[in-house]
């Protein structure tokens, strides 16, 4: 089973929850931690790194010594990574050639601009489509490193990270190559970035169930009723943990009740897990009574989508 631990903002305990329920469970644990641009799973789980792979994406190099300048690599790009200046000649008029001249003034004679492609890398997704598409067969691709993958165990847990390099403004093409290690013979769970963007459905599809951790606030119910139209249009089974229980409003309570949404499990604020959290201590370290809490959400995870 595949379980996906999302939340609509950032700072609600998404890690927490991940990571506290690989904890509790007493099976065979494969750990995704998808959020590549500030992974921090590896802070509680502390697991022994034995191996890395660096992960790289091809990016378009032209020989403008084939190329007819013709714009059509330009054309197929859905990300504008690619501007084609084409070449330019003036006319007969343009140049003065055939005009009245001074006695003083002489035309020069003008030369024609050479024509030029330019590849920005930062916003190449490295699909292929100018490469393929080229009618002189002028392109080529070189790979571009865009980060590493990190691989270790933690108690039995199977850990696996991605890690994007600072700079590089594309994160799915390093969740697609974290995600490509999964085991569909363990239990698997993926710590998924916040929010709702490109990076976040890249790291939830193809889950069996996710679970949204939410804090009971106004920004909190903001970004879960973003996140759950996400999850219906994506037509993943999901339901909420609330973080924080017992601080915020009960707005978050009513609309899970009202759009017909489990609630799975309610955390409290709590001063020792604060402290355990800053020290990165798992709660169930400090409150192993959280082993059944944890235990029972998968049991509800399993009976809502498994």
């Amino acid at each position: 089973m595949i379980i996906s631990i999302a939340s609509g903002k950032g700072g609600t305990g998404k890690t927490t929850v991940a990571t506290n329920l690989a904890f509790s469970l007493n099976k065979v644990i494969q750990f995704l931690d998808c959020d590549v641009e500030e992974p921090d799973a590896h802070i509680f789980l502390k697991p022994k790194i034995e191996s890395r792979k660096t992960v790289s994406i091809p990016v378009p190099r032209v020989d403008e010594a084939k190329c007819n300048f013709c714009g059509k690599c330009a054309e197929v790009c859905a990300y504008n990574a690619i501007a084609v200046v084409k070449p330019v000649g003036r006319s007969k008029n343009e140049a003065g050639i055939g005009k009245e001249k001074s006695s003083t003034t002489e035309t020069k004679p003008h030369k024609e601009l050479k024509g030029k492609v330019l590849i920005f890398p930062e916003l190449c997704h490295g699909c292929g489509g100018c490469k393929l598409l080229c009618p002189e067969e002028a392109i080529n691709e070189v790979d571009k490193d865009i980060g590493m993958i990190e691989f270790g165990e933690s108690k039995n847990i199977q850990f696996i990270h991605g890690k994007l390099n600072i700079g590089e403004a594309l994160s799915p093409p390093l969740i697609r190559a974290v995600k490509d290690y999964i085991n569909p013979t363990r239990t698997v769970i993926i710590d998924v970035p916040p929010g709702t963007s490109c990076p976040v459905i890249e790291a939830v599809k193809g889950s069996d169930y996710c679970i949204l951790v939410t804090e009971p606030t106004p920004f909190g119910l903001n970004d879960l009723v973003l996140a759950v139209e996400v999850l219906k249009k994506l037509k993943i089974p999901f339901g909420v943990v609330i973080n924080r229980a017992d601080i915020g409003d009960e707005k978050v309570d009513q609309y899970c009740q009202d759009s017909n949404i489990p609630v799975l499990m309610r955390i409290p604020f709590d001063k020792e897990i604060a402290v355990a959290y800053s020290k990165g201590i798992p709660i169930v370290e400090v409150k192993p009574k959280y082993i059944r809490e944890f235990e029972k959400l998968f049991e509800k995870v399993k009976e809502n989508g498994g």
